[in-house]
């Protein structure tokens, strides 16, 4: 069972997350499994968040796809465990694989800017999110010399 101030964390992933348009059900779930020892199923995620089968499927569904949590076959069964993978250096790492996404968008549109000022535009923008990539992947190398 979750507790009180277990249940606040998890509220405010939910609430943390959303603001980076992820569903807060999906913030919710990663802030639950980021407090659990053991893998969790998704009953146990149903049960103790309140959530419905498909929010607790989706939420999965979304932190495996931006590394933030792994699912666990479990022998003789269709079931799978799931719990939250790492921490900072997986959400970074997925943020960095979305920027660089965007970063190739934005290239392929330099040659639609209608004038210099848009095209310099563009090009500033895209620059600032190499520059992320950048201070990020320094960060993530120090942090595995420690």
């Amino acid at each position: 069972m979750i507790d009180e101030e277990q249940q606040q964390f998890s509220n405010a992933m939910g609430d943390t997350l959303a603001s980076w348009n992820l569903s807060r059900a999906t913030g919710r779930v990663y802030g639950y499994l980021l407090l659990r020892g053991t893998p969790s199923t998704s009953e146990e995620l149903r049960a103790n968040l309140g959530l419905s089968a498909g929010a607790v499927s989706s939420s999965i569904r979304e932190l495996v796809s931006w590394g933030l949590a792994r699912t666990i076959a479990q022998s003789g069964s269709r079931r799978l465990l799931v719990e939250a993978a790492g921490g900072f250096e997986q959400l970074l790492s997925a943020s960095h694989e979305r920027s660089r996404a965007f970063i190739r968008t934005l290239r392929a549109a330099q040659s639609l800017t209608e004038d210099d000022g848009a095209a310099q535009r563009l090009r500033d923008v895209t620059d600032l999110f190499a520059a992320y990539i950048e201070a990020g992947e320094q960060m993530l190398n120090s942090r595995k010399h420690i």
